[in-house]
């Protein structure tokens, strides 16, 4: 049975977004893959015409044509006079010589990307179970192989280093004395506030090879006598180390609710009166209708740990179900916000 041209409705909106979703599939690998070339690095030492780049990269000029527009496109680089050349972007974010720079956890990306192949994203979206590391427990992963903890530790420090420099910017930490960063990982967040604050000291709690690496950036800004490493495990019933302010950064999106809960219940019994509690996240909506972004890191969750991105509602509830008051939620630096609350 054939339809008549007559019959065919015209679609009722553009169809962009499919091919947003279609070509991003191919086009946001070609930054991992100028990464990996060492792109940025060459075109550090100055500016390149594309036979240049096809000579030291040892590419043809289809491949290098592609892979230079896909990232000009997106804003790494820019062309004049026929050179390409570096953007602050890439400048700040994509060189191994930034104290911000990406390239860790790109790394990290490009060694487990079959965790965001769409085999790998199905079976976690059917069984409600993660991909990472072949499937197992991240955690548990990083307990048992530490080189495996120190490169994961790595990459979580290069996207979090630019963001702890911008969150003690919307709070005022000079009544507070210790941060506990609990599962505190390189340090980087315990960096940047105790850089903010110079009267703050700070404490990263963690597994001991994640300390490891904490004390090796604690020594690289020469902050060993402000922050130190605490080797400890959040989920044991073992009270944290004394603190008044207690940090979670890129924790609650790891877990379930109810671990959540756990862990707010924790810092609200070992705080002091007067004590803090700031939660740092990428989060929802309340409506959880978006944004993207954060939808996007909700599929990584779900493609590596047990938990999810939740909204700013859903965790000022659990702050004020276990008793802080004086709950905010603040936006602080690209698509982070923070989440605090103060025990009465």
């Amino acid at each position: 049975m054939s339809t008549r041209a007559a019959e065919i409705r015209r679609p009722r909106t553009a169809d962009q977004p499919l091919w947003d979703v279609v070509l991003g599939v191919y086009g946001y690998p070609a930054v991992l893959i100028a990464h990996r070339l060492k792109l940025f690095s060459l075109l550090a030492e100055r500016p390149c015409t594309l036979s240049e780049i096809c000579d030291a990269l040892k590419i043809a000029a289809r491949p290098a044509e592609a892979i230079l527009t896909a990232t000009t496109a997106l804003g790494f680089l820019q062309l004049q006079d026929d050179c390409y050349s570096l953007t602050p972007l890439s400048e700040d974010y994509l060189l191994d010589s930034s104290p911000t720079s990406f390239g860790w956890y790109l790394d990290l990306i490009i060694d487990n990307y079959s965790v965001c192949s769409f085999e790998s994203l199905k079976k976690a979206v059917l069984t409600n179970s993660h991909q990472g590391y072949g499937g197992g427990d991240i955690f548990k992963t990083h307990e048992e192989q530490a080189d495996t903890a120190r490169a994961f530790t790595r990459g979580m420090h290069s996207m979090s280093m630019r963001p702890a420099l911008a969150w003690p910017d919307v709070i005022d930490l000079a009544k507070h004395r210790i941060m506990l960063d609990v599962g505190g990982g390189s340090g980087a967040h315990s960096i940047g506030a105790t850089l903010a604050s110079p009267n703050l000291q700070a404490i990263v709690f963690d597994l001991a090879s994640v300390c490891e690496v904490a004390a090796e950036f604690i020594a690289r800004h020469g902050l060993q006598s402000r922050i130190r490493a605490h080797v400890g495990d959040m989920w044991d019933e073992q009270p944290f180390p004394l603190a008044d302010l207690h940090f979670y950064s890129g924790i609650y999106h790891d877990w379930p609710p109810e671990k959540c809960q756990f862990l707010t219940r924790k810092s609200w019994e070992n705080l002091e009166p007067g004590g803090r509690i700031i939660i740092h996240e990428m989060l929802y909506n309340d409506e959880k209708t978006g944004p993207f972004p954060v939808a996007a890191f909700s599929m990584i969750m779900l493609g590596w740990a047990q938990g999810r991105q939740y909204s700013g509602r859903e965790l000022s509830k659990m702050l004020m179900e276990a008793g802080f008051m004086e709950i905010e939620v603040k936006p602080t630096f690209g698509y982070y916000s923070i989440i605090t609350g103060r025990k009465p």
